[in-house]
């Protein structure tokens, strides 16, 4: 019993961390209409940028700040106005080529200029373990449990108490008639983007330490995230976090009682069962379209 609580606590500490990417795609998706395969990436840069903050001389905190407003700016902002913008009035499946071309190139560009070795990250919490009724948890679970549960809580607060989140979920709604309510779309579509780039720097700080800062390191993240929103619902925020901790519970039980060697294989099953009898996800909402 011991064994089985320690494998779930720590699942959902790792399913918290593919649940904020998955967060990602789905506000992404019900702002913009924009499907980001880059989002590994968007986790991967951040990651980078930290060390490199690091490198010149900034604590961990410091350098998690910077890291956060070169985020926007780079992946937020710069996103939405180089790619975003002039592509969405062509559809969804240009930004998508866009994006799978982004991914490729930021790898790429990472290996070549700079390493495509594995380096090392700072742990935001203490190492070891602590020990409540035989069962072990380590430090480094609770707090990236604690950490991604705060960013997750603060988000939905955001999102239903404050004007700003209401009128971004008008937006995600029904843009025309936001539009009509005197909603600046515009504006309420940046803030997503800003959102999902600070999303994406947390994910890096919470996920780097175990993965370690690689060129490739955004491959499995952005598939489980993307996995993840599917299994949810890509239309319901709550169900990106359903599906990362699934994924993250289901990965350490398999890992454990069956064999590692299925252990990245059930991410990809739990897809396949769930678009194939539940296409709207776990927590979606069918959508009519008239064709």
């Amino acid at each position: 019993m011991g064994d089985l609580i320690q494998l779930i606590v720590s699942g959902i500490a790792t399913g918290a961390i593919y649940a904020l990417a998955a967060l990602g795609f789905t506000l992404l998706w019900q702002a913009a209409g924009v499907i980001n395969f880059s989002q590994g990436e968007f986790v991967m840069l951040p990651a980078f940028a930290i060390l490199l903050f690091i490198a010149l001389g900034a604590p961990l905190w410091l350098a998690f700040l910077l890291a956060c407003v070169a985020a926007m700016l780079v992946l937020g902002i710069g996103f939405k106005w180089v790619i975003v913008d002039p592509l969405i009035r062509h559809g969804v499946i240009p930004l998508v080529i866009a994006t799978l071309g982004l991914s490729i190139g930021l790898k790429s560009t990472l290996k070549a200029g700079y390493s495509a070795e594995a380096h090392p990250f700072p742990s935001p919490f203490p190492g070891g373990q602590f020990s409540i009724a035989d069962v072990n948890i380590s430090y480094a679970d609770i707090g990236t449990l604690v950490v991604a549960g705060f960013v997750v809580i603060s988000l939905q607060l955001f999102l239903n108490r404050t004007v700003t989140g209401r009128a971004m979920q008008a937006v995600a709604q029904n843009t025309d008639a936001a539009k009509v309510l005197g909603i600046d779309v515009k504006r309420m579509v940046l803030y997503t983007f800003l959102i999902n780039a600070v999303l994406a720097a947390v994910a890096a700080l919470l996920v780097t330490p175990t993965y370690l800062a690689k060129f490739d390191m955004g491959d499995a993240i952005g598939q489980k995230a993307f996995f993840a929103a599917i299994i949810g619902g890509f239309n319901q925020t709550r169900g990106a976090l359903l599906g990362g901790v699934l994924i993250g519970v289901l990965e350490n039980l398999v890992g454990f009682y069956v064999s590692p060697a299925y252990k990245e294989g059930v991410a990809l099953i739990l897809f396949l069962v769930v678009i194939v009898f539940r296409p709207e996800g776990l927590l979606g909402r069918a959508e009519e379209r008239k064709v």
